[in-house]
């Protein structure tokens, strides 16, 4: 989860977007997908990335992170870090979801 977090964060920054973010994290999902690495068939976990704005914590919307920065968290993560082959975006806002996992 460490790598799968440094990696996202790393892109964030490297887009310049890390001071309009309120907060932004990862988080393994506790399932499995299905996925294909080389020529085999992977059964790996799927990791969530989130992104939100808010002004004091008790609403947040999600952050409209653009798809460029998206698909390098992505492709870094899968090419990276062992065990993890599906990264989802969250697109929840607070309420209803809350900002963090649980």
């Amino acid at each position: 989860l460490r790598e799968v977090d440094a990696i996202f964060i790393e892109e964030i920054r490297k887009a310049g977007l890390y001071d309009k973010i309120w907060q932004a994290l990862a988080d393994l999902l506790p399932v499995k997908s299905v996925g294909v690495q080389g020529d085999e068939r992977t059964y790996r976990e799927v990791c969530t990335l989130r992104a939100v704005t808010s002004e004091d914590a008790m609403t947040a919307d999600w952050y409209h992170m653009p798809y460029d920065v998206l698909q390098r968290a992505s492709t870094r993560i899968c090419n990276e870090v062992s065990g993890v082959n599906r990264v989802l975006y969250d697109v929840s806002s607070k309420p209803p979801a809350t900002i963090e996992w649980e």
